[in-house]
């Protein structure tokens, strides 16, 4: 019994040794912190740019597999055409960015009223968000966001957290997909439909006003897509918007974003306020 054990640490320790012991070794030579203008902070990211985007590029393939594009071109070219002004005022202006239009198959029909962000600039909304906007402002508010969340490298940090640098090598240099690889994908895309922390959020609403700004859109068509959506959320009790389990904190956000485009708060969303804010 006692030899077993020594062969099963020693066995262990080969494992540590091969695998475990580099991974830690690249995270701590990799580990510096560089300035993101977008967010304001030193901020440690333990992968570089190019990994990013390869990250991206296969997360994509698995995109469009799960969840389909749709086939409307002149809806594909209006999201594609609405984004695209949004990404050349945007702070990482030097990624190529992608907005597609997902059929979003097999998910629950309230699934669909969702948007969510890929690593590297891939952006994707679901056809049935994007006919909850009534204006390309409004649309413009929903993609800005999104371009926020890649912008401050959240989504980065989120994969970072949840899968871990073994999970983010494979999904960054692995061209053809394997089992594990697909697994490690469809981990990450679950990962990156669900909530941010309400820190990032916050930081996605700020960034999404100062593009939709920049780029000539009305940056109040945010804080009326949301009031709409939570009107219609409130005269359906049965169906829950997808919408609202992705984006919590709704008050809060409304209240920051009147704050960002106003430049103060009025007296109903000051009482919504996060306190930090105050």
């Amino acid at each position: 019994m006692k030899r077993q054990s020594i062969k099963n640490i020693s066995i262990q320790g080969i494992i540590f040794i091969l695998i475990i012991f580099p991974i830690s070794i690249f995270c701590a030579a990799t580990a510096s912190a560089d300035y993101n203008p977008a967010t304001g902070e030193d901020e440690v990211v333990l992968i570089s740019e190019a990994q990013e985007v390869q990250m991206g590029r296969t997360l994509d393939r698995d995109v469009e597999e799960k969840f389909g594009s749709v086939k409307d071109a002149g809806m594909q070219k209006r999201v594609s055409d609405v984004g695209q002004r949004i990404a050349i005022v945007c702070d990482r202006p030097e990624l190529t960015y992608s907005f597609r239009v997902l059929e979003g198959k097999d998910l629950e029909e309230d699934e669909r009223h969702n948007a969510f962000a890929l690593p590297g600039g891939y952006v994707y909304i679901f056809k049935e968000m994007v006919d909850d906007t009534k204006s390309d402002d409004e649309l413009a508010a929903v993609l800005a966001h999104e371009v926020g969340h890649i912008v401050a490298k959240h989504s980065v940090k989120k994969l970072q957290s949840a899968i871990g640098m073994a999970g983010l090598g494979l999904l960054g240099i692995v061209t053809r997909p394997d089992s594990r690889t697909r697994t490690e994908a469809s981990m990450a895309i679950g990962q990156l439909m669900m909530a941010y922390s309400r820190q990032a959020e916050f930081e996605a609403d700020k960034l999404s006003v100062l593009y939709l700004k920049k780029a000539g859109f009305d940056p109040k068509a945010a804080v009326a897509f949301i009031d709409r959506m939570l009107e219609k959320q409130l005269k359906d009790k049965i169906r829950q918007y997808h919408y609202f389990r992705t984006h919590p904190y709704i008050s809060e956000r409304r209240a920051m974003l009147n704050k960002e485009i106003e430049g103060r708060f009025a007296f109903d969303d000051y009482i919504n306020a996060p306190p930090e804010a105050n």
